[in-house]
């Protein structure tokens, strides 16, 4: 079976960070009212699963220099909703955090990277409004005086679908 294929089966590792409560339709359409944005269905489908954490395949394969590394993003975990850690929570929530940190305004920030909050995943809806498809960027305010926006892919089931474990690189170091 192909990777990709196999990675809705078991997505999530054991670790309870950024988890939240069980997902239910009401926590849904509330979470959209709140952040302004029609939240695409294979986030929603991930969060039924387990309600935000880190996930198993939790790196992303890049073509150009990150922050973090030369040749990939790292994810520590994908928020879900309803909890603190939550892309809807009133204290650390997607809004508070674009505002705390100087991300751009263009979507929800729905995934955390290991570096203190220099650097997210977030759901883009600048192209495409708050009801479409949005695309999947790497924000980073560590590097420059202006957010660096590095785009993954173009939705949310193809990010998913391109992560990678992080042994891969830890490999590709010692070849």
């Amino acid at each position: 079976m192909n990777q990709a294929d196999d990675f809705w089966d078991d997505p999530f590792d054991d670790s309870d960070y950024f988890t939240g409560p069980p997902v239910t339709e009401e926590m849904i359409r509330a979470a959209e009212a709140k952040l302004g944005y029609k939240l695409p269905q294979s986030y929603i489908r991930l969060i039924k699963i387990k309600n935000g954490g880190s996930l198993k395949r939790d790196c992303f394969p890049t073509t150009v220099p990150t922050s973090w590394a030369e040749d990939h993003v790292a994810l520590s975990g994908i928020r879900g909703i309803g909890s603190e850690w939550g892309i809807d929570s009133e204290t650390l929530g997607s809004r508070e955090t674009i505002q705390e940190w100087g991300y751009p305004d263009v979507g929800i920030i729905v995934g955390e990277c290991p570096s203190a909050g220099q650097d997210v995943i977030m759901l883009d809806y600048s192209e495409c409004g708050p009801q479409g498809e949005p695309r999947v960027i790497h924000v980073e305010t560590e590097t420059s005086d202006a957010p660096t926006v590095l785009i993954l892919a173009p939705d949310f089931e193809t990010f998913l679908r391109g992560l990678v474990e992080s042994s891969r690189f830890e490999k590709e170091e010692q070849d």
